[in-house]
């Protein structure tokens, strides 16, 4: 996507793996999407989709996709709007992440529901600024994390823009009826775990605005991403966690309440706490936090346990298991425990490091609707 001058060009190494160089350039190719139209544009796109799952039956080609899944399971489905301007900035954020990330935030919800996504269906609404091979750029990281995650393009929409690029992605999985996860399932005396660590996501957002900054200020001066390669993947590139559901599987473990944390720790595990009727106590010393992460933080001068708690866009997993199965889940990798449910009447409360002191949480993170 060119704007102006600036692009940001993240070289594409293998497979789901990118380098995070980062540069400036021009790029001379350019096909206008009027030469094709609307259903030019569907044409073209849909001659790299192909259909892998037997649930789908119809994708791309007709008023409606047909898909049919087998008996006893259950159709989960959920939906994510990304809009330019609120949700990314494209003169950092290069097309093919954000289609590879539009796709990890949407499937990130099916697994929170303990499911496997199968299908999606993409919209997106566009102006004259793109061009031909910036959709194509932005669909082929789509398809990308398709492949990462076994899941089918089957449908969509396609229109026009006069407010820069809307993404909206619906997703639809299967689960059997007797494995299903929801947010209300968590009792008293359940061990809270989360995967991965919290906070990173954050912080990379937090270099990139940075040299964005210098670089509007001074275009001479090119962005300094040294050092930062992990966590401004994990804020461009996000992984939702299949390998957590797949473990828990393997290791017969079903939570008993479960969330995807797209919001932050904080208002994710109150979620959690108000859906199951609950309360908790999560232990900062246990909230996993990379040691970069933990540098960063200290450099821009935030507290990196708020970040955890309150950066969002982690896209990792929160869930509750009973303590019976604590030797199990001690054998996930990249699983950790971080606290347990309590009474309702005893509230939902971070206990601080090296004291018993309790304070309660408060939800701090990402509201689409609250004035910024």
């Amino acid at each position: 996507m060119e704007k102006c001058h600036e692009k940001v060009i993240f070289s594409h190494l293998c497979d789901s793996n990118f380098t995070l160089r980062i540069m400036f350039e021009d790029k001379d190719a350019r096909t206008e999407l009027s030469k094709l139209g609307e259903f030019g544009l569907i044409k073209h796109l849909a001659e790299h989709i192909k259909l892998g799952n037997p649930s789908s039956v119809k994708g791309i080609g007709d008023d409606a996709a047909v898909i049919q899944f087998e008996n006893g399971k259950q159709t989960v489905v959920t939906t994510d709007m990304l809009l330019e301007g609120v949700h990314f900035d494209l003169s950092y954020c290069p097309m093919k992440h954000l289609g590879y990330k539009a796709v990890s935030v949407n499937v990130s919800d099916i697994y929170a529901m303990n499911a496997s996504p199968k299908q999606i269906l993409v919209s997106i609404a566009v102006s004259n600024r793109f061009s031909l091979e910036a959709i194509e750029e932005l669909y082929a990281g789509m398809l990308l994390a398709c492949e990462k995650h076994g899941v089918d393009l089957v449908g969509g929409d396609t229109n026009s823009s006069r407010s820069g690029l809307i993404i909206s992605i619906t997703a639809i999985g299967e689960v059997d009826k007797n494995d299903i996860v929801y947010r209300s399932g968590a009792k008293p005396g359940n061990l809270l775990c989360v995967s991965g660590d919290l906070g990173s996501a954050y912080l990379g957002l937090q270099i990139l605005e940075r040299e964005k900054k210098i670089f509007m200020e001074n275009p001479q001066i090119q962005p300094d991403m040294e050092g930062n390669d992990y966590l401004l993947e994990r804020q461009l590139k996000p992984e939702a966690r299949k390998d957590i559901i797949e473990q828990l599987k393997e290791n017969g473990i079903r939570p008993t309440s479960m969330i995807d944390i797209s919001d932050g720790l904080a208002s994710e595990t109150l979620h959690l706490c108000t859906e199951s009727n609950v309360g908790c106590r999560l232990y900062e010393n246990k909230i996993p936090i990379d040691q970069i992460a933990m540098l960063r933080a200290q450099e821009f001068n935030l507290n990196p346990t708020m970040c955890a708690l309150s950066g969002g866009e982690d896209y990792e997993l929160l869930f509750t298991i009973e303590i019976k199965d604590h030797d199990k889940v001690k054998k996930c990798k990249d699983v950790i425990i971080i606290g347990h449910i309590t009474e309702k009447a005893e509230g939902a409360n971070l206990v601080l490091t090296g004291t018993e002191m309790l304070t309660p949480l408060t939800a701090q993170g990402w509201d689409a609707l609250l004035k910024k």
